[in-house]
C-alpha cells in the first residue's frame, strides 16, 4: 500500500487530511484506528467505486481480516452487525426493502407538520432564555428535534431517548479504546432488546412493532431474522439522527460566520433548500464512513491497484471540497454555487434511505430558527470545537446569543 497517512481519531486534523488526500491522487493508504484501508476522496471515483458490484460491504464474506481485527477494534460494530448497511447484493436488497416503506416521500410528507410543531416547540422554550445569556443550539435545536423525530418514528418511550443518544455518541466517538467500545456496544444492544420485548408485548403504530410483525410472522426462515431486526433498529436510531444533527449545526455554523450567505437567503435569492444542499457539500455531516471491500482487483487511474480483500473507506468530507469537481474554491461556503451536487448521503445502491427526512428536518430548523431570531449570532470569543471523531463532522457545542433586536 505504501505510506500510509494515519487519521486522526479527535477529528481536529480534517482539513490538513483533506489537503493530503487531494495530493495523493485517486487513492490514499490510511491508518484508521490501527487497521488499513484505501481513502478514496476523489468525488469521480467515489461515486464509481460507491456503484461498482466488486465493491462489498460485507466484512464477513468479503474481507480476509475481518476475524483477526474485528475483535479488538474499536469500531467493530460498523462492520459487525447485520443490518442493510453491512450488507451486500440480494441481502442488501432484502434489508432495505423491508425498511424502505417507512422512508418514502409520502411518508416523510406526512411528517412534516409533526416536525414543524416539535420545532416551534423547542424554539418556544430558547425563547425563554434571559437576555444576554448563551444557548447551546446544538444541545437545544440540533440534537433534540431528530432524535423526538426518530423516536416517534420508531416508537421510542420518551424515558429512553437520552440514554439511547449516550449510546449513539459513543458508536460514533473514535476516541474510546475496544474495552470502552464493547462495553456501550453491549449496554446498546441491551437496551434494543428491552425495546424490542417491549413492543412485542404491547405493539404500536411505529416502525419498530412493524419490523417486529415481519420477524414474527415470517419466522426464522422468512425475511428478517432475530439478529437484524435488533441491527437494523441500531442503525436507523445512529444513523437516524446523528448526521442530521451535525448537519442541522454545520448548517448553523456557516451561515452565521457568513452573514452574506444568510443575506441571500433573506432576500430571497437563494432559499434553503440551498442552505442544506451547500452545507451537505462543504461541511459533510460524515467525513469518513467505514468500510467497504474490494471483491476482486479494481485498477485505478495512475497505476494504484486495490488488491482483492482490502478495505475502502469513503472520504466524504474531503470529495465535497475536491478540486477536481469543485475547483480552487471548494471551501468556499456559496449558497447561489450552480453545481448542487454532494456525496454527503452517499451514492449508489447504499444511498441513505433517511435523507429526503433529515432534509425536511434542516430545513424546518434553520428556516423558523432564523425567522424567529433574526439577530442571532456566535457567543463571541468561543472557539468551536469538533466533536472526538474521525467519522463524525460536528461541534461539541454550538454557543450563541439570541441577541433581540
Amino acid at each position: 500500500m505504501g505510506r500510509r497517512l494515519v487519521l486522526d481519531p479527535t477529528g481536529r486534523a480534517r482539513d490538513a487530511e483533506s489537503a493530503e488526500l487531494f495530493a495523493r491522487g485517486p487513492a490514499t493508504p490510511v491508518d484508521l484506528l490501527g487497521v488499513p484501508a484505501w481513502a478514496v476522496a476523489d468525488p469521480l471515483l467515489l461515486e464509481e467505486l460507491l456503484r461498482d458490484p466488486r465493491v462489498s460491504k460485507d466484512g464477513r464474506q468479503h474481507w480476509p481480516d475481518f476475524e483477526r481485527l474485528v475483535p479488538d477494534w474499536p469500531l467493530a460494530l460498523w462492520v459487525d452487525a447485520r443490518n442493510m448497511f453491512t450488507a451486500h447484493g440480494a441481502d442488501h436488497r432484502r434489508l432495505r426493502r423491508l425498511v424502505g416503506a417507512a422512508f418514502t416521500a409520502r411518508q416523510i410528507g406526512s411528517m412534516a407538520v409533526r416536525i414543524q410543531e416539535l420545532t416551534d416547540g423547542l424554539l418556544d422554550a430558547i425563547a425563554l432564555t434571559p437576555a444576554g445569556t448563551a444557548v447551546d443550539l446544538r444541545e437545544r435545536l440540533a440534537y433534540p428535534l431528530p432524535i423526538q423525530v426518530i423516536g416517534e418514528l420508531l416508537g421510542l418511550p420518551v424515558e429512553l431517548r437520552d440514554r439511547f443518544r449516550h449510546h449513539v455518541d459513543r458508536v460514533f466517538s473514535t476516541v474510546l479504546g475496544p474495552e470502552e467500545a464493547a462495553a456501550n456496544a453491549a449496554a446498546f444492544y441491551a437496551m434494543l432488546e428491552e425495546l424490542i420485548a417491549a413492543k412485542r408485548a404491547q405493539p404500536g403504530e411505529d416502525l419498530t412493532s412493524l419490523l417486529i410483525g415481519v420477524r414474527d410472522t415470517e419466522g426464522d426462515g422468512g425475511a428478517l431474522t432475530e439478529e437484524e431486526l435488533r441491527d437494523t433498529l441500531l442503525l436507523i436510531v445512529s444513523a437516524g439522527y446523528e448526521t442530521t444533527v451535525n448537519l442541522i449545526d454545520n448548517a448553523i455554523t456557516l451561515l452565521l460566520t457568513h452573514p452574506e450567505q444568510l443575506d441571500l437567503v433573506r432576500s430571497g435569492t437563494a432559499g434553503w433548500e440551498d442552505v442544506v444542499e451547500e452545507a451537505l457539500r462543504c461541511e459533510a455531516p460524515v467525513a469518513h464512513l467505514p468500510l467497504r471491500y474490494a471483491v476482486e482487483d479494481i485498477a485505478l487511474p495512475g497505476g494504484v491497484v486495490i488488491r482483492r480483500g482490502e478495505a475502502i473507506l469513503a472520504s466524504y468530507a474531503a470529495a465535497g471540497r475536491h478540486p477536481v469537481r469543485y475547483g480552487a474554491e471548494g471551501a468556499v461556503f456559496d449558497v447561489l454555487r450552480p453545481v448542487k451536487d454532494h456525496l454527503a448521503f452517499g451514492y449508489g445502491p447504499h444511498f441513505c434511505l433517511g435523507a429526503p427526512l433529515a432534509r425536511t428536518e434542516a430545513r424546518t430548523a434553520l428556516r423558523s430558527l432564523f425567522e424567529r431570531f433574526p439577530h442571532l449570532v456566535l457567543l463571541p470569543g468561543v472557539e468551536l470545537e469538533p466533536v472526538d471523531s474521525l467519522i463524525s463532522n460536528g461541534h461539541r457545542s454550538l454557543p450563541v446569543l439570541l441577541t433581540r433586536g
